[in-house]
């Protein structure tokens, strides 16, 4: 990079497949390391406090929240580097904010389990089901970023957590 801010990461996938688990882990585990500078952002908690959205899906019960109010928003943190963005979409942000994309997957065995955990109702579960079948995150992902800087994962188990943070943070060191 041709200045000294530090990268931005978004970790991305179909929801259950612990994006918030992982991203909570790794900004300690930077932390930890005196990588003091990342900030992680959850930004399906940010649109609902900051009403991010415009109209509220009643199927789902979730906000329809608006890519330019969402963009407008974030804009100014991710020009000064450092954050690692949580969100289940990707395609509408611009792909100079970040410098690393991880892609979380997960068998539908343990996705299911893990909805069914959230308490959400069948039909929702089915939705995001058919998403990770249907490979909508990463085909999203394949469309909107270069290859070179995806990392797509395996995130069944717990273990699976600790061993794709050190893969984040080698792929960080090459960068």
């Amino acid at each position: 990079m041709e200045d000294t801010k530090l990268p931005n990461i978004l970790v991305t996938g179909t929801p259950g497949v612990g994006k918030t688990t992982l991203c909570s882990l790794l900004e300690s585990s930077l932390h930890e390391e005196g990588k003091t500078g990342y900030k992680y952002i959850m930004l399906a908690e940010r649109i609902r406090e900051e009403k991010l959205y415009k109209d509220w899906n009643k199927e789902f019960d979730v906000s329809e929240y608006d890519e330019d109010m969402v963009c407008d928003n974030l804009e100014d943190e991710m020009s000064k580097g450092g954050v690692i963005l949580e969100f289940h979409s990707c395609g509408f942000f611009p792909e100079r904010w970040f410098q690393l994309i991880v892609l979380l997957r997960c068998d539908n065995t343990h996705l299911y389990d893990r909805l069914a955990e959230r308490g959400y109702d069948q039909n929702k579960i089915t939705e995001n089901i058919e998403c990770e079948i249907m490979e909508v995150t990463s085909e999203e992902v394949r469309e909107s970023y270069k290859s070179d800087i995806i990392l797509e994962l395996a995130n069944q188990e717990i273990d699976d957590v600790e061993t794709n943070i050190e893969k984040i943070k080698e792929k960080l060191e090459q960068l």
